[in-house]
């Protein structure tokens, strides 16, 4: 069974063919990230009309690297939520009406548990890439990170899980990104703050990890204020001095230090509370998943504390969000007998939830 997964929730235009759930027969994506990096972070209106240009291309040249036709499809999987609206429109109308066009039964996504079935792609077609030798098994820990999400959930099979915790504030992508616009560093600021952690030293200053009452549940604003309040300190000036002036008076050895310190505690804070689930759940499984989950910080660390036949970690390049991780998960539900849609009723849902 051939499914075509189409990824557009925020910033990246994305069509994957996956065959039998397992196999990954082609991954093309089309990101607009350059256009948004000037402004230092996702504009909706600039996303959406990127998506418009791109959407045609990137499934054709999907089709071509998997060799397939469209009568080779069997069935249509598109990210319905969460996202953002206008990204999320242009793919939900395009998957809509090629359903339509080719009679093929259509698929809405949850795009947060997309991203946990980037980890069940066991094979490739495709060169360069590194997938796990074995499928995850049941139950199953989802570690889910990236830019919007910082989510524990334990599955039991593929269509019952539980959500155990989530942020209550920043997610931990989008602390990397605040905090990296601290220290002067471009965006995405997940990767950049990743690269200049290397060149400094995690016991330079101390990030505090946010206390909750939660087992479960993250926080990071915290953390991230008290960069902005070390920052402030390191170059003599109090509270009220701007954040966007700091990066011209820190060294570059005090950016260094301030990133690597910052990656260690975000990273710990989520790898703590994972450790807690593990314990608890004694799954059979734990996969990491989202754009965060390419970090090696954050690798470095769960190998530390959770055996590495646990582990499950996708492809550097399936991390980020892209249409194999959606058609991977369509796959699932089409044989876990769940239904197609009415393509001429599917919605969007910006925050569509778990």
């Amino acid at each position: 069974m051939k499914v075509l997964g189409i990824e557009t929730s925020c910033d990246e235009t994305a069509a994957s063919v996956v065959e039998d759930g397992r196999l990954l027969v082609s991954n093309v994506v089309a990101s607009s990230m350059a256009l948004h990096a000037k402004y230092g972070g996702v504009i909706p209106e600039i996303a959406a009309r990127s998506h418009i240009e791109s959407i045609i291309p990137v499934i054709s040249d999907a089709l071509d690297s998997a060799q397939c036709s469209w009568k080779d499809i069997d069935a249509i999987a598109v990210t319905n939520g969460a996202g953002l609206g206008g990204s999320l429109l242009v793919g939900v109308l395009t998957a809509a009406t090629l359903a339509i066009g080719y009679d093929k039964p259509l698929y809405p996504i949850n795009h947060v548990i997309g991203h946990v079935y980037a980890g069940f792609m066991t094979d490739s077609n495709l060169k360069d890439y590194v997938m796990p030798i074995s499928l995850p098994e049941f139950p199953l820990l989802a570690i889910i990170v990236s830019g919007g999400h910082s989510q524990l959930a334990i599955f039991y099979n593929h269509l019952d899980y539980s959500l155990l915790g989530r942020t209550r504030d920043d997610a931990i992508g989008e602390a990397f990104d605040k905090v990296a616009k601290i220290l002067g560093l471009p965006y995405p600021g997940g990767p950049n703050i990743a690269k200049l952690a290397l060149k400094g030293d995690v016991k330079s200053y101390r990030i505090p990890e946010a206390k909750l009452d939660s087992l479960y549940d993250f926080s990071f604003s915290g953390p991230k204020t008290a960069v902005l309040r070390l920052a402030q300190s390191e170059i003599g000036e109090n509270f009220n001095f701007p954040s966007f002036e700091l990066s011209k008076r820190l060294s570059e050895a005090q950016k260094a230090n301030i990133a690597a310190s910052f990656q260690y505690s975000a990273i710990k804070t989520i790898v703590t509370k994972a450790l807690v689930a593990y314990q608890h759940y004694l799954p059979k499984s734990v996969v990491i998943a989202g754009g965060v989950a390419a970090n090696q910080e954050l690798r470095r660390q769960l190998l530390e504390v959770i055996p590495s036949s646990k582990l499950i970690f996708p492809d550097i390049k399936l991390c980020t969000d892209n249409g194999a991780m959606i058609a991977t998960r369509g796959f699932y539900e089409i044989k876990s007998n769940r239904s197609p849609v009415d393509p001429y009723s599917i919605d969007v849902f910006s925050n569509l939830k778990m």
